[in-house]
Parts: structure tokens; C-alpha cells; sequence
């Protein structure tokens, strides 16, 4: 599809009090007039104040003071002369590169208007404002002929509120893209310096695009600033001195600004805008948003803007494409978007999708490696139906990918936690954030035959790479350390391939029950500690991630680290109820049945997906089965996998540990654990019941210290156990214990005499 006409407009001042507006239309002569500074100054007064209070106060979509607001604009622009005019006849539209001093471009460019019609989604011949920065030669990059290439980071620090649905965004992106395919590279963290090894880790040139999604705003000094993360999920408020630093000049062809004001210039154009800053730092095109803009709106808009770009449209079209979905949906938002670039042409960054040697994205889903043997689905979220874990992700990532040498490296990582939680989907989400390494999942129990599969689940730099694989895996006369060792050393034929091992549901086959604690079985206790002392002792990058139920010890010369998992958040809640189709807000099922299935799901993902299948189901007794969930602990349990006696066969005092911690429905410190549970083996029933799934085992995103949990689920089975006095006595001492310690501090010892 062909690019738009470009034209330019320049707004400056020549001499005191005077103003001089010049047209440039490609090789002719510039068009000039003179234009009073006073009447410059009243449009910049009735513009500021009417838009601003239209759109923040009113949001009212195709109100008639948007489109008067936009008639004075064209106005201005086109004058006596009529300029406009001959722009408005090109038939593929035009782009209109506005430069111009800061009171002038921070207008509201986006509502040009003519007879009433905006001209930014004309279906005739539509013009797309946009806010030209730095003068020098324009430089044309090259079309890519493969797949689009994006390179998305979220932020949502602690703290701050509204928390934005960035799986909604990423996963619309992914929907929008799926007939060309994307490669949609995820920056989990948030942080800065996550950015910055991500741009160095692919090389300069490998993105076409930079997708920044978060929160933004300008500190008292008028200085905007995006809300990014620290190492810990906590706030850091960065400038764009800061995020030029992490791209070190890396930049893409596009960085997209998702937040609210990053297109926006402080003080009335006293401060250049975010996304105008990143252009002089380098960036060639740069999308943000003039005001605060919903959230849906946003994730609407990129997912018609990616559609576009990865069909091949250029970027000018494309942004057109995007903004005209908005209008016709009936956004009030559609106007907020602002574009900002060099003089670098608004050209494609990839060829469509049937041209003749185009390239294909090599790499599945990960959610198609946990297929179901019998069924042969998919037996995890899909990567666009995941939600939440984002600080777990976090902590996950980090362990996966520290240095063998480093202080508190492992081997393999544990997810850990009571059925449903959603542990074999947090695998997968791991695997799609780490692309550069292969993948080879188990599922179930795996003896030494099993185990050899990998040799054909990975894809090996070479067929003889491959088959040298295979035969050390054979070889049954040499211990399998040593296979091992062979495999991942650096002349290995896994060598300088990175693999993530996953072992998942390793609790059905691959542990045995001793002493009431589990240990490995006896092929796995050849298996495991060879493979992970093999990653240890070549150094490879390759590691493990085991999804168990339980818990058991690490072997002799290994390093393994546990992520338990816990209920879903109220906020984690909200968005995986948001994305199902029975049981989400406006859905046809009664609204009672939905809140009651919600309830009795207790935040367990895997309940709330079945549960969501059979509220719409007219046939079956909803009510009573409800009331079964709600009711009856049994039936309840074995939707959660949690066996009748597993409970039963612990000792009493760790029975009424859970029900006395249980009083609090939110989880606590393990300090209240003690207070709540005075008694001499409080540590040991507290290991004990983590081992066995009983209690859920988190950290603390402000401490990161270990805090606990008693789901829900429990509470028909573990209320029973104590008596009114002894329940009495807990909530006392849940109270008198998270006062000192949430409220008042530690009190201070009196002094000695």
C-alpha cells in the first residue's frame, strides 16, 4: 500500500510580535504569510481552556465543541489562501508535519476539522498531524521481509493504583497478529536495566518496534516521568535522560508510549513532552498520549496499530488505521493520541505476509508443549488467557537466569503449591519470557527410556549434533552424570544450546511417600542429580523447573530453588474473571450465580475455568451444585485436588495451626504464624504443612520476607477444629500480633536500671 503525501508546515517567529506560517509541498516553493502574534495568543488561550476541560471533565464522543475547537485550528491553518485545500484532495491522504515552538505544538492538531468532519479518520482522503522534531537528512531503513518484531515491557510498580491490564494489551496484540505472526519479546521486569540487556542481548537493528506500557506523569518540577520498576517491583519514576541511557542508542523504528500524558508538553508547552524528548534522543518515531486515556482504548488502539504494521502497511497508515477504529467505536480517547518523528519517512517495517521469501517465527507457543497425552490439548493458560504472577515471574526469571557462580545460583527451580494454583501455566509463562533457550517438557512420572526423548524435542545446531546426543543418551555402560556432562560441556552438542528441562506434575510418579514426607523415586534419584550437577559442573546456562505439589529435599550436591505459589490477588482475580466468557461482568448467566461461582473458587484458577464452563450449561442444576462447592468439603476438594486424608493424617496441633492462621483471610508474617500458633513445634508444622500444599507459602513484595496463607477451600474442613473460645483466642492474638507489626512496629524494650 502506498505511503501517504507529506507535507510541511512551520509556525516561527520572525520578528517581534510578528509570526510567519510557510507551507512546504514537496519540491516547489514554499507558501508564506504573516500572522499577528496577537491572534496567535487568543487561539492558544480558547484551545487550552475549552480542550482541556472538554476532555478531562466532559469526555463527551463527537461533541459540537470538539468540532468547533477543530474548524478554528483548520482555520488558522489554512487562512485567506486555502491552504488545506489542495492537501485534502490527495486520495491516499496526507501526513502533515507540524513544526512549530512548544505553545503552538502541543495544540490539539489531531481535531483539524472542515464542514464538521474530522479530518484524522476521514474515509476519504484522511490526514494524520504529526509533530515534526529536528531538522537534518531523512534516513530510510529497510523493509523487512519476516514477521513484525516488538519488543514489549510493562510496568506496574507496587503501590501504584490503577493497576493496568498489561496481559489484556499483550494478549490483544497477540490476537490482532496471529494471520502474519509476531514476535512479541516480553521484558518482564519493568525495569530499566532489564531494557537495556534486552536491546544489547538481540543487537542493534533486531526490533522494529518499542512498546512501553505503564503509568506516567510530571513531577512538581514539570518534568515528565514514566512510573517503571525497580529491581523489586517497587516505583521508580525515570526521565528520558534515563531511558536514552538504557537504549544506548539502539533505538527501533517506533517506540509506542502507552501512558497516559507521555504525549503531552508540561506547563503549556513551557517542558517538551516525553515522547518529543525521545525523539531528539534518537528515537525516529515516537506515539504517546496527550491525556489520561483508558485503558481499553489504549489496548484497542494497539492492537489495530500492530495489525496493521505486521500486514506491511506503513507506519503513517497504520496509525490512521488504528485511530479510526477508535472513532468508530465510539471512543472518546481517539483524539488523545499524538505522533512525533524525525525526518525519517513513515515507510513499512515489514513486507506482507505471502511475499515471496518472507520469513516465518520458528519457535510454537510454549502452552503446546503441556499437551494433555489422552486429549491432546492444551492442559495450561494460553499465553494471552495468563494473568497475574507478575512479582513471582519476576523472582522466577532472576533465579533462572543468574550465573552458575554467582551466590544463591541453582540448578533447578521448584514452583510449588496446592493443585489448581496454576503451577504448570506459570512453566509455560517462563518459557515464552525466555525465547533463547530450547525447551523439552516431561509430564508425569520419567524413567531413563522417558528421558531420552529429549534428544527428539530439541532442536539441535546440526543433524550430527543430534545423533551424537542420542548415542551418549544410549549408552548405558557409562554412568549418566557423565552422559550428562558430555551432552551440556561446551564442545557438547548441547554446548552453546541453552535448554529449560521441565518437569511437570513431577508429584504423579516421580516422588515416594516416606515417613509422611516425599522423596524421589528411584529412577528419578538417578536422573535429577545427574542433570543438575551436569548443569553445575559445565556451567551451562541450561536449567530445570519441576511443578510438584510437594516438596522434597534437594539432592546431595545440588542447588534448588522454590517458588510457592499462592491464591490469586483480588487484582489477579478481576482480570481472570474478566477474561471468561460466563462468569465475567455483562455475561448472560445470572448475576448472583456469577458472584457466588466466584466466590466458592476461593481465587484457584483451575476452579474458576471449570466453573466458568458450566454456569451457562441450562441442563445442570447450577444452584445445587453451588451449593455443593459451598457446602460440602469433599466434593470441593477433589476439584482442588486436595485428597480427603491428606488433612486427617497430620497431627492435630498442625490441624489447628491451619484452622487458627485461617481467621485471617489475608496472608500474614511468619512472626503472626507464631503468635497466632504458640506452641514449641510451630516451625516444623509450619514446614511440614508448605511440604505438603496445606498452607500457601509467598514472599512479601515489600519485605520479601516469607509470608502464609490458608486458602479458602480449606475453611468448610478446618473451622470445625477448634472450639468458639479457641477461635476467640486466635483472632485475639491475629489481631495483637499484625497491630505490632503492620501498625505500630516493634515496642521498644524499657530500659534496664
Amino acid at each position: 500500500m502506498s505511503q501517504m503525501n507529506v507535507f510541511d508546515v512551520g509556525i516561527f517567529e520572525q520578528a517581534s510580535g510578528v509570526w510567519e506560517l510557510r507551507l512546504s509541498t514537496g519540491g516547489a516553493r514554499p507558501k508564506t504569510r504573516v500572522v499577528e502574534k496577537a491572534a496567535i495568543d487568543d487561539l492558544i488561550a480558547l484551545v487550552e481552556q475549552d480542550y482541556g476541560q472538554h476532555t478531562i471533565a466532559q469526555r463527551v464522543f463527537g461533541s459540537s465543541r470538539l468540532a468547533e475547537l477543530g474548524r478554528k485550528l483548520f482555520a488558522f491553518l489554512d487562512g485567506e489562501e486555502r491552504w488545506l485545500t489542495p492537501i485534502l484532495d490527495q486520495r491516499q491522504g496526507a501526513v502533515l508535519r507540524i513544526a512549530a515552538e512548544q505553545r503552538l505544538r502541543h495544540l490539539p492538531w489531531e481535531l483539524l476539522a472542515d464542514e464538521g468532519n474530522f479530518l484524522v479518520v476521514s474515509g476519504r482522503a484522511p490526514l494524520l498531524p504529526v509533530r515534526a522534531i529536528g531538522g537534518g537528512d531523512p534516513v530510510s531503513a529497510a523493509v523487512g521481509n519476516r514477521p513484525l518484531r516488538v519488543l514489549f515491557m510493562a510496568t506496574s510498580p507496587e503501590g501504584v493504583e490503577p493497576v493496568l491490564g498489561y496481559e489484556a494489551e499483550e494478549a490483544a496484540i497477540l490476537e490482532a497478529t496471529s494471520r502474519t505472526g509476531t514476535e512479541l519479546v516480553v521484558e518482564e521486569s519493568g525495569t530499566l536495566e532489564g531494557l537495556r540487556f534486552l536491546f544489547r542481548d538481540y543487537g542493534e537493528g533486531y526490533f522494529d518496534v518499542l512498546h512501553l506500557s505503564g503509568h506516567a506523569t510530571v513531577d512538581p518540577a514539570g518534568r515528565p516521568r514514566f512510573l517503571a520498576e525497580d529491581e523489586y517491583g517497587g516505583l521508580e519514576a525515570v526521565t528520558t535522560d534515563l531511558i536514552e541511557d538504557a537504549m544506548f542508542g539502539h533505538w527501533p523504528r517506533l517506540v509506542f508510549l502507552s501512558g497516559c500524558l507521555t504525549g503531552s508538553a508540561p506547563d503549556r508547552g513551557a517542558f517538551p513532552s516525553m515522547s518529543e524528548s525521545l525523539v531528539r534522543a534518537g528515537a525516529p518515531a515516537v506515539l504517546g498520549w496527550a491525556l489520561p486515556v483508558g485503558d481499553v482504548s489504549a489496548t484497542d488502539f494497539a492492537a489495530h496499530l500492530y495489525r496493521a504494521l505486521a500486514d506491511g502497511q506503513p507506519l503513517d497508515r497504520a496509525v490512521v488505521e488504528a485511530r479510526r477504529q477508535l472513532y468508530s467505536a465510539e471512543s472518546s480517547n481517539w483524539h488523545l493520541l499524538r505522533a512525533y518523528a524525525d525526518p525519517s519517512p513513515l515507510t513499512p517495517m515489514v513486507t506482507p505476509l505471502n511475499t515471496r521469501g518472507r520469513a516465518r517465527i520458528a519457535v510454537r507457543a510454549a502452552d503446546q508443549e503441556f499437551l494433555d497425552p489422552q486429549t491432546h490439548r492444551s492442559r495450561v493458560a494460553s499465553r494471552a488467557g495468563f494473568v497475574g504472577r507478575r512479582r513471582v515471574i519476576q523472582r522466577c526469571l532472576r533465579t533462572l537466569r543468574q550465573p552458575n557462580n554467582d551466590d544463591g545460583a541453582v540448578e533447578a527451580l521448584v514452583l510449588h503449591g496446592m493443585g489448581g494454583l496454576g503451577k504448570s501455566s506459570l512453566a509455560s509463562r517462563l518459557l515464552e519470557r525466555m525465547p533463547t533457550h530450547q525447551r523439552v517438557v516431561w509430564y508425569g512420572r520419567v524413567d531413563l527410556i522417558k528421558f531420552r526423548e529429549l534428544t527428539t524435542n530439541i532442536a539441535f545446531p546440526s543433524v550430527e549434533r543430534q545423533e551424537e546426543a542420542a548415542r551418549l543418551l544410549d549408552n548405558d555402560q557409562t554412568p549418566l552424570l557423565v552422559r550428562l556432562r558430555h551432552l551440556l560441556h561446551p564442545d557438547g552438542p548441547l554446548g552453546q544450546t541453552p535448554c529449560l528441562f521441565v518437569f511437570d506434575d513431577f508429584e504423579a510418579g516421580n516422588l515416594d511417600q516416606r515417613d509422611g514426607t516425599y522423596v524421589l523415586s528411584a529412577e528419578m534419584a538417578e536422573i535429577l542429580p545427574a542433570l543438575l550437577r551436569a548443569i553445575r559442573e559445565t556451567n551451562s546456562p541450561s536449567r530445570v523447573i519441576i511443578t510438584s505439589r510437594y516438596r522434597f529435599p534437594a539432592p546431595a550436591g545440588t542447588r534448588i530453588g522454590v517458588e510457592s505459589l499462592e491464591t490469586l490477588t483480588s487484582v489477579e482475580q478481576a482480570k481472570k474473571v474478566a477474561n471468561l466468557v460466563n462468569l465475567r461482568h455483562g455475561s448472560s448467566v445470572d448475576r448472583t450465580i456469577r458472584q457466588r461461582a466466584v466466590a466458592a473458587a476461593a481465587g484457584n484458577p483451575r476452579l474458576l475455568d471449570w466453573l466458568d464452563l458450566i454456569v451457562a450449561d441450562s441442563a445442570l442444576d447450577i444452584d445445587g451444585l453451588l451449593t455443593a462447592i459451598e457446602n460440602e468439603a469433599d466434593r470441593f476438594r477433589r476439584e482442588t485436588i486436595l485428597a480427603t486424608n491428606l488433612l486427617s493424617s497430620q497431627a492435630i496441633e498442625l490441624q489447628k495451626m491451619l484452622a487458627k492462621i485461617n481467621v485471617v483471610e489475608l496472608p500474614i508474617p511468619e512472626a503472626a504464624v507464631h503468635a497466632i500458633h504458640d506452641h514449641p513445634d510451630a516451625r516444623v508444622h509450619v514446614i511440614r504443612a508448605v511440604q505438603l500444599g496445606l498452607l500457601e507459602e509467598g514472599t512479601d513484595p515489600d519485605t520479601r520476607q516469607s509470608r502464609y496463607y490458608v486458602s479458602n477451600v480449606l475453611r468448610p474442613l478446618i473451622r470445625p477444629l477448634l472450639t468458639d473460645d479457641e477461635y476467640t483466642e486466635a483472632c485475639a492474638a491475629a489481631a495483637r500480633s499484625l497491630y505490632e507489626l503492620w501498625v505500630t512496629g516493634p515496642i521498644p524494650a524499657e530500659p534496664t536500671p
